[in-house]
């Protein structure tokens, strides 16, 4: 119950992540310049070292989760093309780039993604109730992040804000479901090491394919820039705290 509690905090990090990004829809190239920052971060200083930690802990081939990245790079890179989302020329950037399905998919795969993190809080006071608190301390920071590229993934790509405060009602409500749901299962390492691979390879191609891009193509600048770095450091900071 504590951990299920504890995700119910993840709902309210979430939504205020979301509600940001709206309020400041005049500055979302600065925005999506964090986001991109903070998504970098996540792969750089979160998942891969726990893809590396897994892969020891288990004696996994560490193939394993590196095909399931490029599997997750290309799955979205193919749907992308299948949807038409990008021109072959790369001056659309600054003549309109506005795609609804991959704003909207996106969004779904990170709500499936805090719907994992939901799964981590519960599996971890499965552990014990120290484990547990430490990982339900870094998940509630990082969910304000995800809320906010949520809404930033869907403003950008052409959706209204009402569309975008429905996906990011579900992202916030996923965490609470996954953390509900341990009561009745339990994840394999194996498994948590293909979904890990799986999502970054999909992180890696929405920050460098889409965000990085529209960040930059209207509005370049150095403040931009900045909180691009910003972004990178703030996770650094929080995967410390996390070790620590």
């Amino acid at each position: 119950m504590l951990a299920i509690l504890l995700a119910f905090t993840t709902f309210v990090s979430t939504s205020l992540g979301g509600l940001f990004a709206i309020s400041n829809r005049d500055r979302l190239h600065r925005i999506l310049g964090f986001t991109a920052g903070v998504l970098l971060g996540v792969v750089a200083f979160d998942l891969l070292p726990e893809i590396f930690a897994l892969t020891n802990s288990t004696g996994s081939s560490f193939t394993v989760p590196m095909v399931a990245l490029v599997v997750g790079f290309l799955t979205f890179h193919v749907i992308e093309k299948l949807t038409i989302i990008h021109s072959a020329h790369e001056g659309e950037y600054s003549n309109g780039h506005h795609h609804p399905e991959l704003g909207v998919v996106s969004a779904i795969a990170l709500a499936a993604h805090s719907f994992l993190d939901g799964v981590g809080i519960g599996l971890a006071f499965q552990v014990n109730t120290g484990v547990g608190l430490a990982v339900a301390v870094a998940v509630i920071a990082h969910d304000f992040s995800d809320g906010l590229n949520t809404v930033t993934l869907m403003l950008m790509n052409g959706n209204s804000t009402k569309k975008s405060l429905w996906l990011l009602l579900l992202d916030a409500t996923t965490p609470l479901l996954g953390a509900a749901s341990t009561l009745f299962f339990h994840l394999s390492d194996q498994h948590l090491l293909i979904y890990l691979g799986f999502f970054t390879g999909f992180l890696l191609y929405i920050g460098a394919s889409d965000i990085l891009p529209e960040a930059h193509a209207k509005h370049p600048s150095r403040i931009t820039l900045v909180l691009t770095i910003a972004g990178t450091v703030l996770i650094f900071l929080v995967t410390r705290v996390k070790l620590g």
